[in-house]
């Protein structure tokens, strides 16, 4: 039973009378708890709506057009509290929060429904037997799950969850019913990499022709890390292991899956001070949210876009800036000087931001806050405007993880600053003042 918070009006709900406050019982005889269930249930051009208005119970028999939407809608997007994980992860982010951050930054979610609808991931164990079985006969697919390790017992240990062993049977499951699955190994050296990452991988392989895609990535650590397990961050050799692991194993079973499977974040190849593979290899770039092959299409975006330059933008004047963090600097720096051989008037400075917020070990642009552009960049040069990556902000595009705000930097640095997309043609407008954002 759920209740309607809003009825759209002229709505097929609201021809049929039904109101604010009232309560979906039903749909066709099944019980709707979650979202999940109502769309899955919805999608029939009959349906039968069970609903209680007051204490009378109604039935309302709609004809409509198949997945049309009736109008209806309600307090929050899955229609029931979000599910909370119970996992204690050994390497889990949000665990290296300093305090005194919004306080949803410390909600951890587990919940299959937010992996189906945005592309979360779930580690299975908030999930039972008959969680799967709904999975499977709704073709909720893909489910994108965090395995870290195919070894039970290490598994029980990364996580510490006495279920996170057992769980593992449900990747199984899945693929025999039907269900597409993404993964992702966060790895934390000298525990779940080696031959522990070997042993996965060759796991992981039997899921196929199921099993989509894997992003291999680093577990990102914080200076915030008192009393919590300890952990060691990745260098160039031990990147470079890991490098080699990954591509050898698609290589070797590339005759099998046609196609690679298996990819590292783009952070491993930074750290191991290697090239990034061709556009080629990242296949149909299915890891890109996991920063697997975002920087090779950034620049395969970029080089395209210039090309399609106008002789009027190719010959704007501006003065401008950039800012980014550590590991991504000197590719930050490559893309802007490829833009000023283009766009002769084109000026640029590209700041490197270190972060002092979370710890110098922390390296990505999405986890720069707004504190250390302010102390970085109070004095700098910064042009007419200072761009700056979208990811730094929060999904409305207000605020920085420490809690300053946009407006708030630009006061304060005297300059307009513009967040941008992760993609290369976005980076161009933006340097050439050609897109409004």
């Amino acid at each position: 039973m759920v209740r309607i918070e809003k009825v759209i009006p002229s709505s097929i709900a609201d021809q049929c009378g039904i109101a604010t406050g009232d309560y979906l019982l039903s749909i066709n005889d099944h019980e709707i708890n979650d979202v999940l269930d109502y769309r899955f249930y919805l999608a029939e051009e009959e349906i039968i709506l069970e609903v209680k208005k007051d204490e009378e119970i109604l039935a309302f028999e709609i004809e409509k057009e198949m997945y049309e939407d009736i109008g209806l809608e309600f307090e929050t997007p899955l229609m029931d509290k979000k599910h909370r994980c119970e996992n204690k992860c050994i390497f889990c982010f949000i665990d290296q929060l300093p305090k005194g951050l919004r306080e949803s930054l410390y909600f951890k979610d587990d919940d299959s429904r937010l992996s189906f609808l945005h592309g979360n991931y779930i580690t299975l164990t908030n999930l039972s037997e008959k969680d799967i079985d709904r999975i499977i006969e709704m073709h909720i697919s893909p489910v994108n799950v965090s395995v870290h390790t195919t070894n039970p017992e290490l598994r029980c240990k990364m996580m510490k969850n006495k279920r996170a062993g057992m769980t593992l049977s449900y990747l199984d499951k899945l693929r025999d019913g039907g269900i597409d699955i993404n993964a992702q190994i966060v790895l934390c050296r000298g525990i779940n990499d080696g031959d522990e990452l070997k042993s996965s991988l060759e796991d992981l392989k039997k899921l196929y022709p199921k099993l989509c895609s894997v992003a291999i990535v680093p577990s990102g650590l914080t200076k915030h890390r008192q009393g919590l397990y300890p952990l060691k961050p990745y260098d160039k050799e031990s990147s470079r292991q890991v490098i080699e692991i990954v591509e050898e194993f698609n290589q070797k079973n590339k005759n099998i899956f046609g196609k690679n499977m298996f990819f590292c974040s783009d952070e491993f190849y930074l750290l191991a001070e290697k090239s990034l593979p061709n556009d080629e290899y990242y296949e149909e770039y299915s890891q890109l949210e996991n920063g697997v092959g975002m920087l090779r299409s950034f620049e395969t975006e970029l080089d395209g876009f210039l090309k399609l330059l106008s002789d009027e933008e190719r010959s704007i004047c501006r003065k401008v800036s950039v800012a980014t963090g550590e590991s991504a600097y000197s590719f930050i720096c490559d893309m802007v000087s490829r833009v000023k051989a283009v766009c002769k008037g084109l000026e640029c400075n590209v700041y490197k931001i270190e972060n002092e917020f979370f710890g110098t070990t922390v390296t990505v642009a999405g986890l720069i806050t707004g504190v250390d552009l302010i102390n970085q960049l109070r004095d700098k040069d910064l042009g007419a405007e200072l761009l700056i990556s979208r990811t730094m902000l929060r999904s409305e595009g207000d605020l920085f993880l420490c809690q300053t705000s946009l407006s708030d930097l630009e006061k304060t640095l005297g300059v307009a600053v513009t967040p941008v997309m992760q993609d290369g043609a976005s980076l161009v407008e933006c340097l050439l003042g050609i897109k409004e954002v």
